[in-house]
């Protein structure tokens, strides 16, 4: 218990450590920007207003509204007393709209898609791998070429691909958004089916991205656990294969569940480029479009957002880690 207390005491503590750092860095950096976003909004809203005296009214109450006259460090802890409350502020680049309601909205799109894709692409390659890796022969010949240049191929060569094939040569899938542009969303039938066939491009070139590298990641692992000691000994114990191969593949799983973790610890920044490509209206499309306006209060929410689900993942990895792998107990006794 000793071992297990000091091992959960030091992941807390940088857990803690990384969060903070990461907090300050949420906010400075995009600050850090030239852009003036509060001279932007005083600009549409003064429109072709010739009074100077006017027009630095409008900025300054924009800029008392915003916060942006105060301190960076009366601003910084103005930031971490609402973002506790889930309060980002007001968007400068949708305003008067609330952080808040703009990451709500977008956040349910991205989920829907990243999530399924993540798993399906996950749940299949890891299937062919292991496939791959026990039968050989011609499957692995077929399946380890094609794995391996699919993934090499970066996520928005397979996007700009399927776009070009299947949306303008074929003509069989919609180009762009996440439903058509001349409908108001509703839970009817042809709402659902637009948004359907939408779905299908962004979702289907984040899983052929997605089943190559993990194809070829459980493959090598699994012929290493398939050559190892504990393999050789077990058969030659006329232990039934049937059972080894569970354990070969179970300790084959390890990192590929540490892949899967991180992979939906980073969905958010994962979706940017698909849903930049197909202007699906996810998270991933508002983030670039907060930082192509220099949207502060979004950018810092998405940012932390990001953020604090790769730290969550990763703390919750190494707490199971330390349950489940047998290297790791055995560090902690010896600790």
């Amino acid at each position: 218990m000793k071992g297990y207390r000091k091992y959960f005491g030091k992941k807390i503590l940088w857990f803690v450590i990384t969060f903070i750092a990461a907090v300050i860095l949420n906010f400075i950096l995009p600050r850090l920007m030239p852009a003036d976003p509060v001279a932007s909004i005083t600009g549409k809203l003064a429109g072709g207003n010739s009074d100077v005296a006017a027009v630095q009214e409008i900025y300054a109450r924009y800029q008392e509204e915003f916060g942006t006259n105060k301190p960076m460090i009366e601003q910084f802890w103005m930031f971490c007393k609402n973002a506790i409350h889930g309060n980002f502020g007001l968007s400068f680049s949708q305003y008067p709209r609330s952080v808040t309601n703009i990451i709500s909205s977008a956040i349910v799109w991205t989920i829907a898609l990243q999530l399924p894709a993540i798993l399906v692409g996950w749940l299949l390659g890891n299937l062919l791998g292991a496939l791959a890796a026990y039968i050989r022969k011609g499957f692995d010949k077929v399946l380890m070429p094609v794995s391996l240049f699919l993934s090499n191929i970066p996520a928005f060569g397979m996007a700009v691909i399927m776009l070009v094939v299947f949306a303008v040569n074929l003509k069989i899938a919609p180009i762009s958004g996440g439903y058509a542009f001349d409908m108001i969303p509703h839970l009817g039938w042809d709402f659902i089916k637009s948004v359907i066939s939408h779905y299908q491009l962004p979702f289907w070139s984040i899983v052929l991205v997605s089943i190559g590298g993990q194809a070829v990641g459980m493959r090598s692992m699994s012929i290493y656990e398939l050559n190892a000691d504990y393999v050789k000994y077990s058969r030659f114990l006329g232990i039934k294969d049937r059972k080894i191969v569970g354990y070969v593949f179970r300790n084959a799983m390890l990192p590929q569940i540490t892949g899967l973790a991180l992979s939906i610890g980073t969905m958010v920044g994962g979706a940017l480029v698909a849903e930049i490509i197909f202007s699906y209206p996810g998270l991933g499309s508002t983030m670039y479009s907060a930082v192509t306006s220099a949207d502060y209060p979004l950018i810092s929410a998405t940012t932390l957002i990001i953020t604090l689900m790769v730290l969550v993942v990763t703390f919750l990895l190494d707490i199971v880690y330390g349950f489940i792998d047998p290297r790791v107990k055995a560090a902690q006794v010896d600790a």
